[in-house]
């Protein structure tokens, strides 16, 4: 039976968790994270990756979860208030009026994800993304077009991060990803896990039109402007995605998106 709790004071200190939810993005959620919206909530309580800790809906959006409430876990408490409580919990007016705090199960190593990959897979790895709104755009692009994992340096922003997961619109809690520790040799750990490794530069070698599949590949991208190292760029097959002339820059998510769709959906389009 799902557990519903009823807010009538945004002071209750049983949502604490909720107050302010601009000024607790930036100080942290000691461990958990926020989901916002019914898309992103629906894929937190189905992720075999995150759990959900608590839920805050606004009244009138109850019925429009029920489905997915109904399967949460006894224990989770689903808290249901006013919109005017909500809106003063939060901070600001939450037109959405669903909101979770989740927490992933584990918080597995490189290694470790490398190692429980299958003899075909297809890796996202992440240089220096600072920008949470590429970061959800590229967690949406790998589970979109099929990406195993993704890898993030240390240098990376949190994928969990409430806007990120937003604009992911959910991938994160449902794409493996592990990040490194700043002393960690991310190419050395693919080329031992026996992953083909292919970093995308505007000065590529080739052009993503030239790039075969590998069984187990990884797809190394840069933060837009530095792009990747430069020891990554020496130590890895570099490809460029051909432009129009005088331009040569893309978003990092779009380029995620077009390499991953090319490379994921390769065995197809020989088949066809």
């Amino acid at each position: 039976m799902v557990q519903f709790i009823t807010i009538d004071d945004p002071t209750d200190p049983r949502v604490a968790g909720y107050a302010q939810v601009r000024e607790r993005d930036l100080v942290g959620r000691h461990g958990l994270f926020m989901a916002e919206g019914e898309v992103v909530v629906r894929m937190l309580a189905a992720s075999q990756l995150c759990e959900p800790v608590s839920l805050l809906l606004a009244q009138k959006r109850v019925e429009a979860l029920s489905d997915s409430l109904a399967a949460l876990a006894p224990e989770v408490p689903v808290y249901v208030a006013g919109q005017a409580v909500m809106d003063a919990l939060v901070g600001f007016p939450i037109h959405r009026g669903i909101l979770a705090l989740g927490r992933r199960r584990a918080t597995p190593t490189a290694c470790e994800i490398l190692a429980g990959l299958g003899p075909e897979a297809l890796i996202l790895v992440l240089y220096g993304i600072g920008n949470h709104d590429n970061m959800g755009g590229l967690f949406r692009n790998a589970a979109a077009f099929g990406a195993d994992a993704v890898l993030l340096d240390a240098d990376c922003c949190d994928p969990l991060y409430r806007k990120a997961i937003r604009v992911s619109v959910g991938a994160s809690l449902i794409t493996p990803f592990a990040r490194l520790e700043r002393d960690e040799d991310l190419a050395g750990l693919l080329e031992a896990a026996g992953v083909r490794s292919v970093a995308l530069s505007p000065a590529g070698q080739g052009t993503l039109a030239q790039l075969s599949r590998a069984p187990r590949m990884a797809v190394l991208l840069g933060s837009e402007g530095p792009g990747l190292p430069a020891d990554v760029l020496a130590r890895t097959r570099t490809v460029a995605i051909p432009m129009a002339a005088g331009f040569d820059s893309l978003n990092v998510a779009t380029t995620a998106g077009i390499v991953l769709h090319h490379l994921g959906f390769m065995a197809e389009r020989e088949a066809g």
